[in-house]
């Protein structure tokens, strides 16, 4: 890194105390909301959150967290058709997710939030340390079709987190650059 990315990189590290706090639903500490619109993905098939929380389900249901740790999975399309059974079956969707059932396919579900290149992650230390999904991703269970409605991929937003509840917020917490690169030594 030279040194007016090192620079860039510190004045961004200097002002996210200014990062205004928000709360989610639990009077949690929870990643501010995007200032812009982000348009949802389209998916191939429609699935609202909105209706299968309703139903009782949480994010562990259907999204999982296996090694090593740093992306949560899709449901499995036979997880989605041993409900799909004998609920709503004779609705369009199902009938396609059917289809994808019987072909023994994957559902090609789009990642909303895309990591950013440089930045090392895992949705495992966040859970573990009791982060609660809403946290970052916001009420996903009021929504039809997920979008980035938080600013979630800020690093300004990760700093305020990590800040105020007390957790690491060094350059190599997410960052997997060489030391002597990030202070700018050649």
């Amino acid at each position: 890194m030279n040194k007016s990315a090192c620079i860039t990189l510190l004045a961004c590290l200097l002002i996210t105390p200014g990062v205004a706090q928000q709360f989610n639903a639990a009077g949690r500490p929870a990643v501010p909301n995007n200032v812009a619109p982000h348009t949802a993905p389209t998916q191939p098939l429609p699935f609202s959150h909105k209706t299968h929380v309703a139903s009782g389900l949480v994010c562990q249901t259907c999204h999982s967290n296996p090694d090593p740790g740093s992306l949560m999975t899709f449901p499995a399309t036979e997880l989605c058709t041993s409900c799909h059974v004998a609920v709503a079956t004779d609705q369009p969707e199902i009938e396609s997710l059917r289809a994808f059932a019987e072909s023994a396919q994957k559902i090609p579900w789009n990642r909303v939030y895309a990591l950013t290149p440089g930045v090392s992650w895992s949705h495992r230390a966040h859970l573990d340390s009791g982060t609660q999904c809403d946290t970052c991703h916001g009420d996903i269970g009021q929504t039809e079709a997920v979008s980035e409605t938080t600013a979630i991929l800020s690093m300004a937003s990760c700093i305020g987190c990590h800040q105020a509840r007390g957790a690491a917020a060094e350059c190599v917490t997410c960052h997997a650059w060489p030391s002597d690169q990030l202070l700018g030594i050649e």
